[in-house]
């Protein structure tokens, strides 16, 4: 706990140092939360609503969300009424809202609008963006250290998530060959769809996945628990979801960088555009480790981490 909240010290100073002033107040009147989906899923979007209770609990700011804003039309009108609420730094929990945003941005210039993993333009206009590739790979690399058959599989919402890209070539590092399946739901919420894809992979012998969609990822760890197999956990930390199904755990720490980020609005230091996280800033680790992973496994990954977060180089040889 100690080195993640220095590690979050060190990314408050960078983003000090390399911000540009908004043309925004400096001073938080409320805080808006748009959702595309509902703050129970025990994912992303929990994450962003508690992230929305952090400012309110820390920084003794007045908060507001809506959920199942998932149309243009449903954004605009969220939108205008927050205004109407005195909302002036509005966060759209996910990618699907920055292209809005920076439309949005022209037409209410005196609030400042904040997405997730999409490109923006515009004074009032910041997208963060978690460089997810490196958590990816050391799931990778740990998926391929406990397969026993030699397939590992990921099921993703989408092919663009630079975490499935991250997890192939963690997962190819291996000396013995390891046969990496990938399937996409191309929703985040499908979960018909992602347990048939579970079906069909664990037929092909599949006994590792990682399911990165945070929609579905819970009734997939729930089948895989019962079929007595292994899963890497995504967004939060799940070894609470079956300490000797979850190997370890992809996590996001989305509640932290929301309040670092009302913070640097409150002081008029939010710099806009895309600013991009990774391990190096505190908001991107590793969760537990189940016993099931020996302790040579997790000290390598452990050391591989720390290596990264201090050269930024990611190991190229598998683990033994």
């Amino acid at each position: 706990m100690f080195i993640q909240r220095f590690l979050l010290l060190l990314l408050l100073i960078q983003l000090i140092g390399c911000s540009n002033s908004s043309s925004t107040p400096s001073t938080i009147n409320r805080v808006g939360l748009l959702l595309e989906d509902t703050i129970d899923d025990q994912g992303w979007n929990s994450k962003g609503y508690q992230g929305l209770l952090n400012i309110h609990s820390n920084l003794n700011v007045d908060v507001v969300f809506k959920e199942n804003i998932n149309t243009e039309e449903k954004v605009r009108k969220a939108v205008e009424s927050f205004v109407t609420d005195d909302v002036n730094l509005i966060f759209g929990h996910g990618r699907f809202f920055a292209d809005l945003f920076t439309e949005l941005g022209t037409t209410y210039p005196d609030i400042h609008f904040v997405s997730f993993n999409g490109e923006v333009q515009g004074d009032n206009v910041t997208s963060l963006h978690f460089d997810s590739y490196a958590m990816g790979y050391f799931a990778g690399m740990v998926a391929a250290a406990m397969t026993e058959t030699g397939d590992v599989g990921v099921i993703a919402a989408h092919n663009w998530q630079p975490e499935v890209e991250g997890f192939h070539d963690g997962a190819s590092l291996s000396g013995l060959k390891t046969n990496v399946h990938l399937k996409f739901v191309e929703g985040w919420t499908n979960s018909d769809v992602a347990l048939t894809y579970f079906d069909d992979l664990k037929r092909t012998g599949v006994d590792v996945f990682y399911p990165a969609g945070d929609g579905y990822h819970l009734d997939l760890i729930e089948q895989i628990r019962k079929e007595g197999l292994y899963v890497i956990g995504f967004v939060g930390d799940q070894s609470d979801l079956g300490e000797s199904t979850v190997l370890t755990s992809t996590v996001q720490h989305v509640d932290y960088l929301y309040e670092l980020v009302a913070e640097q609005f409150n002081k008029n230091e939010l710099g806009p555009g895309n600013l991009r996280f990774d391990f190096q800033d505190g908001v991107i680790s590793l969760g537990d480790f189940s016993s099931k992973v020996p302790e040579g496994i997790q000290l390598q990954v452990e050391e591989a981490i720390r290596n990264y977060i201090e050269t930024g180089e990611l190991p190229k040889e598998p683990i033994k």
